[in-house]
């Protein structure tokens, strides 16, 4: 909670009156201001670090979370998700300054992927179902700032946000050791963004969707035009380790994938 300070001040005393007297309300008046006013019935409100999404818009995402049982990652939507925290997996970062994402490489994967992930996916209708749309219809725009904290051992790779359509991912920034790449496809080396990327650097990315191309932003750059015209497309944030227990050791949650994100914002026109 906030705290009220007030500042010292001098006041004349007169003698007639004494120091007591006049010491009396002015303490009585500091012990009202900072005695927190609670109604009858009315819960205190949650501290701006309590959950991720009181850092990021999270109306239209779902997260999944690399827990649960085989097969069968936990999945948290709307409304449960506006007041969601999983600790260490989703939550607010330290600072109180972004949302955490982690996913080690012993974590519960989805069905079609031997990944494990931390990861928001695109809804529609105030979180209530899944978001589909054109390359070839509107346009249709994912801005974001993060950053990469820490990668998996043996096999260092993350994807830190993605276009997926009802297929495959289309397009992914994916980070392998020091070197971030734009993906298209199955071609993970598309385009090398830098190859000196250092962990904990925020950079801001963009796509930008619409006539049936896909136009990639690094830092305000263009970087790269794809073509795509299919449907079904949604966007996903997070993070999604490229690593599991058969290629990155040990094989436990100390060894994952991690990034921040300090930006979302989604639009459709």
């Amino acid at each position: 909670m906030p705290t009220i300070t007030i500042h010292e001040r001098h006041y004349p005393v007169m003698k007639l009156f004494g120091e007591r007297r006049l010491a009396i309300p002015l303490l009585a008046t500091m012990a009202i201001l900072a005695t927190p006013v609670v109604g009858q019935g009315v819960a205190a409100a949650a501290a701006p670090c309590d959950y991720p999404a009181q850092q990021l818009n999270l109306k239209n995402w779902k997260v999944t979370l690399p827990t649960g049982s085989a097969g069968s990652p936990t999945e948290i939507k709307q409304p449960a998700l506006a007041t969601y925290s999983s600790n260490p997996w989703f939550m607010v970062n330290a600072a109180c300054t972004g949302v955490r994402f982690r996913s080690p490489v012993n974590g519960v994967t989805t069905p079609n992927s031997s990944y494990a992930r931390s990861e928001l996916r695109e809804m529609a209708n105030n979180g209530t179902t899944n978001a589909s749309w054109s390359a070839t219809s509107g346009t249709h725009t994912m801005t974001f700032r993060l950053a990469f904290n820490k990668l998996p051992n043996d096999k260092a790779h993350v994807v830190g946000a993605q276009i997926h359509d009802g297929d495959d991912d289309v397009t992914v920034f994916r980070l392998e050791g020091s070197s971030l790449y734009i993906t298209k496809g199955n071609t993970t080396h598309h385009k090398l963004v830098t190859s000196g990327y250092k962990l904990n650097t925020v950079f801001e990315g963009k796509f930008v969707v619409s006539g049936g191309q896909i136009k990639v932003y690094y830092n305000g750059v263009l970087q790269t035009t794809i073509s795509h015209s299919a449907s079904g497309n949604y966007f996903k944030a997070g993070a999604y380790t490229q690593a599991n227990c058969g290629n990155s050791s040990p094989c436990s949650s100390s060894n994952y994938g991690q990034v921040s994100m300090y930006k979302l914002l989604v639009t459709h026109s």
